[in-house]
């Protein structure tokens, strides 16, 4: 009965254990999200991948989160991350098959998109930056839209004629247009 008893109270200290040591993490703040060109889920072949973090708002202005002049990960978390898998143009540039980073530096009313090599560090926010791995900087316009956004949010246009990326957050937008090399 003594050795029931005492076997009983290690059974229950051992459950006890295992269920308080089940304690998930509540959801992400700025959650990872993917955003793909073609954007069609029935084209299996992708040529182009964005991978970021989508910050909120919750009650701030842009210019409070994102500062300008200033270098942002136009996302939250890890630096944005951008994933050719066919060439494309943006500008005169041409970006071959691979992974790069994505940054921006907004100042009134352009933005500085700034496309680079990703370097050995590991790309939190931007303090691996480095502006010697930049090979594409292009300037955009930044615009207000009457519309606001809450939540970080990147997307690509449907059109294969000029397709396009388009971020927004608040109530500025900005657009991307790239070129699909040889696609056929």
């Amino acid at each position: 009965m003594k050795n029931n008893l005492i076997l009983s109270i290690i059974m229950l200290i051992s459950s006890y254990n295992f269920l308080i040591s089940q304690n998930f993490r509540g959801l992400d703040r700025s959650p990872m999200d993917k955003t793909y060109y073609p954007t069609s889920f029935r084209s299996t072949e992708k040529i182009v991948e964005i991978t970021y973090s989508r910050p909120q708002l919750r009650g701030r202005t842009f210019s409070e989160v994102v500062p300008d002049d200033k270098i942002w990960r136009t996302g939250a978390n890890e630096a944005t991350i951008i994933t050719v898998y066919k060439q494309i143009q943006i500008d005169n540039l041409i970006l071959e098959p691979g992974t790069y980073t994505l940054f921006t530096i907004p100042k009134g009313n352009t933005i500085t998109v700034i496309i680079s090599k990703p370097n050995s560090n590991f790309n939190w926010g931007t303090y691996s930056y480095n502006s010697d791995d930049d090979i594409l900087r292009l300037n955009v316009p930044l615009n207000k839209d009457e519309n606001s956004l809450d939540v970080f949010s990147v997307a690509f246009s449907a059109s294969s004629e000029q397709p396009k990326i388009f971020f927004g957050w608040g109530l500025k937008r900005f657009e991307v247009p790239f070129q699909v090399v040889n696609w056929i």
